[in-house]
């Protein structure tokens, strides 16, 4: 087992940078939003026949964020050249990763005119950002996926426990396999992730018979999958809804989860995280027939497809969050309204066709997205219920 961990953690190094981007909270997970509660319905007014000037906040001069910042710089310009008939006036601000940085910058911007704050990347500095200017009015849509930050001016674009633990469940309820057990690690994200999950299945008709916590370490991961299997002899758990990454211990535990009786045959396994990053994974015996989800994947590879034309290169994974950014501020603009980036505006119904399929604002500051639910058979992505193309339809 020893063996097996560390050739596993080995491999998972690989894909750190990646998976370490993917959780943006960068903050202390009780912090509340920066007016707390619903997102107002505030913000400024804008000259329908002037450009709209529109603040960029990227940690540019981060080394460790700073390929990030490039690919979220990168969709934005390419999100603006795509727009009809709409003008904007990008100005881009580097954070420099601090939340201190941030939040000066995000003055500094609105000072000079800004309408909209587009970013920033990390949860702290997202919070400070919108801090410093909530006494303006001015919404701040983050980069980051932290929802314990979002409401009042500040609106989290990146994709959500909440969101995908819901869609994942609704599948899942509907298929027989809606009362599980929560596998997931003993830290701040796994017990974000249990709670979105436990949320998740009292909203879709599921139940959740029990969580396990782990370490990372070979005797916790033992104990944790033993216990699993007790729930599932017993009849009591019909899936396994694990929250972890391949950066952390997902890859051990589809390697061991079957091979300590949890059969993926009979139990069914759920991926919180995207297991379809790392194709090396897919020979692991947990990943055949499990369910996890994943954005419209049509409109995501036209979205990569182009931005390596654009720029030689593919896009970081996050780099969609500045095109989606973009893409709600111009449908909003394109109206002709001059309250279009008030909180009401960005909270429309509708939503917004980003570059993974559809999207809307909530009155939380939190985002619903439209999601697909996958798995891998043979080595191979397959779609079982595709991404819903608008909101009210199959899949919300």
């Amino acid at each position: 087992m020893i063996a097996v961990l560390s050739t596993a953690r080995k491999a998972i190094r690989r894909g750190a940078v990646l998976a370490s981007c993917l959780w943006l909270a960068a903050c202390d997970p009780s912090m509340m939003g920066p007016l707390g509660g619903s997102s107002g319905a505030g913000g400024p007014q804008i000259d329908t026949n002037a450009p709209v000037q529109v603040a960029l906040l990227v940690p540019k001069s981060d080394p460790g964020a700073a390929p990030v910042a490039r690919g979220l710089e990168n969709a934005v310009r390419l999100a603006m050249a795509d727009l009809q008939g709409v003008r904007i006036d990008l100005r881009v601000y580097d954070t420099a990763g601090s939340a201190s940085v941030a939040a000066s910058k995000a003055q500094q911007a609105v000072d000079e005119g800004a309408k909209i704050i587009l970013g920033p990347l990390f949860g702290e500095s997202a919070n400070a950002a919108a801090v410093a200017v909530a006494d303006e009015g001015v919404n701040v849509l983050s980069f980051s996926n932290n929802t314990s930050i979002a409401g009042g001016n500040l609106f989290v674009l990146g994709a959500t426990f909440d969101n995908t633990a819901d869609r994942l469940m609704s599948y899942a309820t509907r298929q027989g396999k809606g009362d599980v057990v929560v596998l997931h690690t003993d830290s701040v994200a796994g017990q974000l992730g249990r709670n979105a999950i436990t949320a998740a299945a009292a909203r879709n008709g599921g139940s959740v018979v029990g969580s396990v916590p782990y370490k990372l370490n070979t005797d916790s991961l033992n104990s944790a999958l033993n216990q699993v299997k007790g729930m599932v002899d017993s009849g009591a758990a019909k899936s396994m809804f694990i929250t972890d990454n391949y950066d952390g211990g997902l890859s051990v535990v589809l390697q061991l989860g079957p091979e300590r009786g949890i059969n993926p045959a009979s139990t069914q396994y759920i991926g919180l995280t995207r297991w379809d990053v790392r194709p090396d994974a897919f020979r692991l015996p947990g990943i055949e027939g499990s369910y996890f989800a994943l954005p419209d994947v049509a409109m995501n590879n036209n979205f990569e497809a182009r931005y390596a034309n654009a720029y030689g290169s593919a896009p970081h994974a996050l780099a969609g969050l500045g095109y989606d950014g973009i893409a709600a501020i111009g449908a909003l603009v394109s109206q002709g309204r001059r309250d279009a980036l008030t909180g009401r505006a960005l909270t429309q119904a509708s939503g917004f066709q980003g570059t993974g399929g559809v999207f809307r604002l909530l009155s939380d500051g939190t985002n619903q997205r439209g999601l697909a639910v996958a798995t891998v058979r043979n080595s191979q992505v397959v779609i079982l219920d595709p991404a819903p193309r608008s909101f009210g339809g199959a899949g919300f």
